[in-house]
């Protein structure tokens, strides 16, 4: 075997071990995914909070 067969080959055990990274990364990008959205929904929230304060303020 070539020794980056060998590397990924993992005495064996490669499945086990790229395929725990490979769904670590996928979980890691699911949350950034998530925060994004979060971090969005909350600034509209705000924004819509405001333009009723200001609304409020006008009468």
């Amino acid at each position: 075997m070539s020794a980056i067969s060998e590397f990924f080959h993992a005495g064996g055990y490669g499945f086990y071990i790229w395929g725990s990274y490979g769904m670590a990364i996928l979980l890691m990008a699911g949350e950034l995914i998530a925060v994004k959205q979060q971090y969005r929904t909350i600034l509209k929230r705000l924004s819509r909070m405001a333009r009723i304060n200001a609304a409020e303020e006008d009468e």
